[in-house]
């Protein structure tokens, strides 16, 4: 795939970090407005969509960046999981406990651990959907030789 006009290039390039830092912000807000892990991760992973669209995939080593998403993946899945067991450890004997104190209602650091689980699944689905993205790539380049 080589990509597309120099127009969608150019735009690509002024619009991909505000659509990142726009995820960026969906996920570390979403216990205040709505949104979190699951939106944000898909904006997140659009950024990265985006640019192979407008770009082409030689712009990556695609099969290299898809076991690296691969990779991020399953080491967010771990630290959810790592999230919801240190409550459980420490002596509250709750699963998916509260350990960090709550703060100020409306504020950013307000919720406990909620945001911590909205950054956990934000890298997860954001690493998933490149993922199944990257690999139908793949394939396409490998039909079509």
């Amino acid at each position: 795939m080589q990509g597309m006009s120099p127009i969608v290039k150019k735009v690509t390039q002024l619009v991909m970090g505000f659509i990142f830092v726009y995820g960026i912000y969906v996920i570390t807000h979403g216990h205040l407005t709505p949104g979190g892990g699951f939106a944000g991760g898909a904006f997140l992973s659009g950024t990265f969509i985006l640019l192979v669209l407008s770009f082409g995939s030689n712009i990556l080593n695609l099969r290299r960046e898809e076991e690296e998403a691969s990779e991020i993946e399953g080491l967010a899945i771990f630290t959810f999981l790592l999230l919801a067991v240190v409550g459980f450890l420490i002596g509250m004997r709750v699963f998916f406990g509260n350990f960090l104190p709550k703060g100020q209602i409306g504020e950013l650091i307000s919720a406990g651990v909620i945001p911590l689980y909205n950054i956990a699944v934000g890298v997860e689905v954001g690493a998933a959907l490149l993922t199944i993205f990257l690999a139908l790539v793949i394939y396409k380049e490998e039909i079509s030789k």
